[in-house]
């Protein structure tokens, strides 16, 4: 009985982080660039069943019967790369990559007096006052050679992502490819980090200017998974009431006799 009161309650806590990366990925349906999230689940630590003196033999050791999981915990939260659909916004400043889901723009974030390089797919760019070519959050988008400085909005980005203007060019999108995006975390802001694990790799993909990659977040299946894991949390909430109320009368009632 306790055991199931334990089995319930932790099941709970379970479904409250899921629901946490759903209801993220639901926030995020319109965020451009944004790759949504998976919980993996894996079965907690099997715990061994054993028969002890229940009068069907004459052996007074316990009899090994067969191992059972309590419940399930949470092993990761995986985040899909997969490309999202491409709008043709037609503004100079909007660039989205094209066939390489594990390629990102590269992004200077000021952090105690110095950069540090971090990484996105949401390549809906500004100009800021100073003719920089910046993210949303004011980060400095990052060329070959550093910062990219431009006069005005009319320049030309090819499909290599040379960046030119007046005919002359400016610089090369920084562009950086890992073979194994799923080392890669969430920083904020829309942003990547790298890991120790992270693994340099060619870019094979093309750069489209006027172009923007929307999130790849299925509105409809994450309200369907939004539902599943209510009911679930809704199902084990009154198990542990009807526990609770069984465990009362055993306590008060029984106890008595």
């Amino acid at each position: 009985m306790i055991r199931g009161l334990y089995t319930s309650g932790y099941s709970m806590l379970t479904l409250n982080r899921k629901m946490d990366v759903v209801a993220n990925n639901m926030a995020n349906v319109n965020t451009n660039g944004f790759k949504k999230d998976f919980v993996v689940f894996e079965e907690f630590s099997d715990v061994l069943m054993r028969r002890f003196f229940d009068g069907s033999d004459k052996s007074t050791r316990p009899v090994r019967i067969g191992n059972m999981t309590l419940y399930n915990d949470i092993a990761e939260v995986y985040t899909d790369f997969t490309q999202g659909t491409l709008e043709n916004t037609g503004l100079s400043t909007d660039v989205a990559i094209n066939g390489d889901e594990s390629a990102f723009f590269c992004v200077a974030v000021p952090e105690n007096g110095e950069y540090r390089e971090y990484y996105t797919r949401d390549g809906g760019f500004k100009l800021d006052a100073e003719g920089r070519l910046v993210t949303r959050d004011g980060f400095a988008v990052m060329g070959e050679n550093g910062a990219i400085f431009l006069e005005g909005s009319d320049f030309v980005i090819s499909e290599r992502g040379e960046v030119i203007q007046n005919g002359e060019t400016i610089d090369t999108l920084r562009i950086r490819k890992f073979e194994n995006p799923e080392s890669l975390r969430k920083y904020g802001f829309n942003l990547l980090t790298a890991t120790g694990e992270s693994q340099d790799g060619v870019f094979e993909g093309t750069i489209q200017q006027g172009f923007i990659e929307r999130s790849n977040v299925d509105s409809v299946r994450e309200m369907v998974d939004m539902i599943t894991v209510l009911r679930a949390y809704e199902s084990n909430q009154k198990l542990i009431q009807y526990q609770d109320s069984t465990l009362d009368k055993a306590v008060n009632d029984i106890g008595r006799v």
